[in-house]
């Protein structure tokens, strides 16, 4: 995590017994932090562009994400995720809560 980067805005839209859906938005240059998820999730993008994925074993990846084009991902997955795009960028994380 870079302390010169700004904050992703997280907006929790729906935090019930099965999922947590997160709209999170990204001005340019800001990231989530790093952090572990706790939960499977699936990630649909808003916005197409490309994110800079900083993993917890110190490698960096770029993810091509296209607007409407899901992906899901297992509990456990850390990382920071960073809008490096000079535009905005938004996507929708839904969490699957364990029953």
């Amino acid at each position: 995590m870079n302390a010169q980067r700004p904050k992703a805005i997280p907006t929790v839209q729906v935090d019930d017994d099965v999922v947590k859906v997160t709209e999170w938005h990204f001005p340019p240059g800001a990231e989530t932090g790093d952090h572990v998820h706790g939960m499977d999730y699936v990630v649909v993008p808003m916005t197409t562009g490309t994110l800079t994925i900083e993993m917890d074993d110190g490698k960096t990846v770029l993810s091509e994400l296209t607007a409407g084009q899901s992906y899901a991902r297992k509990t456990g997955v850390a990382h920071n995720v960073i809008n490096d795009n000079d535009f905005a960028f938004t996507f929708v994380e839904v969490e699957v809560k364990q029953r």
